[in-house]
């Protein structure tokens, strides 16, 4: 899961060095979770950088804004070219673009009284397989979490907020601490829900089965790719609660995720998945998510969107109207 930092972050609309994007340690969001943000791959596609489904990212991250009243001020076509600039001043070919919009410094109150700036940021990374290039290829090593998915009417799981992760770091440093690669979070009702950061996917009888949003999930956009892309290949694709022994008795387990991409689960619990290691469902799925950036398969849905564009990226943008 190596990340490696890159030479300028667009912030709050200018292109700055990587270690001069700073800000005060008094800032609401630090103290209060009050940010929301995406996380967005760019692949190389026949030499050229290209984002993927990068205008549904920002229109998620301008809904879960929306959730917490937070006011963006810049328009999601000024964060379209400001994430095209930010490839394209680190000179990058693929990357993990990580837009995040937050309330800035201005009062300690929770609910302050009069509105907090919002700040704006976007970091390009070199990031690879997120599980590890193994885990992707043989499946990672998982276990159930003692920690549970927060309950729907608490904390919105469909608004994809800095204060919502605090979960997926109890459930992911539990695992680490256990010796495997992630946790399984469950839902309040004992389901299924979802891993500390990447949706959940079984094959049981040829039919692709995953948790409901209902189910306290976060859902995806590759989660929705996934879907699509089944339903293409001719695979039945149920949305359903989902028991913890279920898992045990899949024939086959994938976690989606942006970061995650698409990564098989070999075990859970100590439990062997099928014959465990990846499945042949799995690696169709697999097979038809990467060839959309190696030429395999075709982009019918129009989910890459080229970086370079051809009249090349401004330094700045401007704020949107008012």
């Amino acid at each position: 899961m190596s990340m490696k930092a890159t030479r300028h972050i667009w912030h709050n609309g200018d292109i700055k060095p990587w270690h001069e994007a700073t800000t005060h340690v008094m800032t609401h969001a630090l103290h209060y979770g009050s940010s929301v943000f995406e996380g967005i791959r760019v692949y190389a596609v026949g030499g050229e950088p290209c984002g993927f489904r990068m205008r549904e990212h920002l229109q998620r991250l301008y809904e879960s804004a929306r959730v917490y009243r937070m006011e963006i001020p810049w328009s999601l076509d000024a964060l379209y070219d400001a994430c095209r600039q930010v490839v394209l001043h680190n000179e990058l070919s693929e990357a993990y673009l990580r837009p995040i919009a937050f309330r800035g410094y201005g009062s300690l109150g929770v609910a302050p009284s009069e509105p907090l700036p919002v700040e704006v940021a976007i970091g390009a990374v070199e990031w690879g397989a997120y599980l590890g290039a193994e885990a992707r290829e043989n499946g990672a090593r998982v276990c159930i979490s003692t920690w549970q998915r927060v309950a729907p009417n608490t904390v919105p799981a469909g608004a994809k907020a800095g204060g919502n992760y605090l979960s997926s770091q109890l459930i992911s440093m539990e695992a680490h601490r256990l010796g495997y690669d992630e946790g399984i979070g469950l839902a309040p009702d004992g389901t299924l829900s979802e891993g500390a950061g990447e949706n959940l996917f079984m094959v049981k009888h040829n039919v692709l089965i995953t948790p409901p949003q209902a189910s306290s999930i976060l859902a995806g956009i590759t989660r929705d790719t996934v879907m699509r892309l089944a339903h293409a290949m001719g695979i039945e694709v149920r949305e359903q609660s989902l028991t913890r022994e279920s898992l045990y008795l899949a024939d086959e387990l994938f976690f989606t995720g942006t970061a995650a991409e698409i990564t098989p689960i070999r075990s859970v619990d100590d439990i062997d998945i099928g014959s465990g290691g990846r499945g042949p469902m799995t690696k169709q799925i697999q097979d038809a998510f990467f060839g959309l950036f190696d030429g395999r398969s075709e982009d019918r849905f129009g989910w890459l969107e080229p970086i370079r564009p051809a009249s090349g990226a401004s330094r700045r943008v401007a704020h949107a109207a008012a």
